[in-house]
């Protein structure tokens, strides 16, 4: 017994804590990355320009699948701050690690913003309310079979927010209030590092208060923003559509992409100091399961509303889904099943699996890959020449679905990486800090 208490003792002192490197700056390499990102922006965004931009047919599925790019870029950026505010009013050392990669995602709100516009210039060519933004426009539409007289009765009942104007007015106001939160939550972010004192205990309680009194109540003012937008500049593609838990859903879906870019974010930083000395299996563990949690919780949102419409059978509800299973559409449905639910569901059940940085970086790869596929299925099947009807095979304007959001995904991480670097990637003044730095324990 003596001697083993010898060992356990002699092993505690050789296994202590660890040191925090001096610098806590990014690594030079991420300026390595941003080049290849902007590389691949480039090549494919020209040959978006050369394959697809010569046809009207082209022109429109580059549009869409734009949108599809941008809203997958807004998850990460909308995402990441929602995400941020929910780490301050929750706390716990998990969001340590992760605060200053969700910091530079949020940043990127002001290129979102900007990367809006050509979808608000163009929208006549998405949307029927820009396209018929009046009710004698939509009787004209209907007259000559453009449109449905259910697509005319349901716009005319939704004009008041589905016009042209109330839409440069949302989107205003979903900015003006995201770009806030995004500016106060960083500047007292910077103003809390250089705060010597911001670990003590009456000062670490100031800043844990001021951060926490505008976080909640922002967590709730996010929700009804991303609610408006998902309604707006997804949902209204299909006029006819309801759904009560639209927003959340996008909500959601958001938590399960930040955190696998979060998390792929900091495996890959930790080849590199200072994350290579802070991350621990125990924190990559945690980190795994909290992505779980919002994989099952994606999971019966989605099947809880399919469910519900299932078994209702009521017509109105029905051909949105119809429109997505028939005409080769199940091929896509059950491809999104499989890569966003299943897959992620089985493989983060392991605990091995989340502890394994390889393997995790794999996984959450995939996951971001099953957020676009995701994206497709929700998007495409909104327009008349779609519905229904999956044609990849007979039109090769459909791969602009693949080259557009390689692109602008590619761009947007390029400014992600660029706000990375910006800032050293953790606080040093953090007192979670300390306990990180502690040896893992033994299991």
């Amino acid at each position: 017994m003596a001697s083993g208490h010898t060992n356990r003792g002699e092993q505690g002192a050789h296994h202590g804590p660890r040191t925090l490197p001096e610098s806590l700056a990014a690594p030079e390499v991420l300026a390595t990355w941003r080049l290849r990102a902007l590389i691949v922006a480039v090549v494919f965004a020209l040959l978006t320009f050369l394959c697809f931009s010569w046809t009207p047919e082209g022109k429109n599925h580059i549009l869409r699948a734009y949108l599809m790019g941008y809203m997958t870029c807004f998850g990460f950026a909308g995402g990441g701050l929602v995400m941020l505010m929910l780490q301050y009013v929750s706390g716990g050392k998990w969001g340590l690690l992760l605060r200053r990669p969700l910091e530079a995602m949020s940043r990127t709100l002001p290129l979102l913003a900007l990367m809006f516009l050509p979808i608000i210039l163009l929208g006549k060519h998405l949307y029927q309310w820009m396209k018929y933004p009046d009710p004698a426009s939509e009787i004209e539409a209907y007259r000559n079979h453009w449109i449905t007289q259910e697509q005319m009765l349901t716009a005319n009942a939704k004009q008041s927010m589905l016009n042209p104007r109330a839409m440069i007015v949302e989107y205003c106001v979903i900015y003006a209030v995201l770009l806030t939160f995004m500016f106060l939550l960083n500047r007292w972010s910077l103003e809390r590092d250089a705060d010597p004192l911001a670990g003590t205990e009456p000062s670490f309680e100031r800043w844990r208060t001021k951060f926490e009194n505008l976080s909640g109540p922002g967590i709730l003012i996010y929700v009804i923003m991303l609610t408006l937008g998902a309604i707006v500049w997804i949902k209204s593609l299909d006029v006819t559509w309801y759904s009560s838990i639209w927003g959340l859903q996008f909500l959601v879906a958001q938590g399960y992409s930040v955190l696998a870019l979060g998390i792929l974010s900091v495996i890959l930083l930790s080849r590199y100091e200072p994350m290579k000395t802070l991350l621990r299996a125990t924190e990559q563990h945690d980190l795994g399961k909290l992505a779980f949690a919002f994989v099952m919780l994606n999971i019966y949102l989605c099947f809880a509303e399919f469910l519900i419409i299932w078994s209702g059978n009521v017509p109105d509800e029905l051909p949105w889904y119809l429109n997505r299973i028939h005409g080769g559409w199940w091929t896509i449905c059950t491809l999104d099943f499989v890569c966003h639910w299943l897959i992620p569901f089985c493989l983060l059940l392991s605990r091995d699996l989340k502890r394994n940085k390889r393997k995790m970086i794999w996984l959450t790869c995939w996951m971001i890959f099953a957020r676009c596929v995701d994206m497709f299925w929700l998007i495409e099947p909104n327009f008349n020449d779609s519905a229904g009807y999956l044609h990849i095979g007979r039109h090769f304007e459909m791969l602009a679905y693949i080259t557009v959001p390689v692109a602008v995904l590619a761009a947007w991480t390029a400014y992600y990486l660029t706000q990375l670097m910006a800032r050293p990637l953790v606080n040093a003044n953090d007192p979670h800090l300390e306990e990180i730095l502690e040896p893992e324990h033994a299991h």
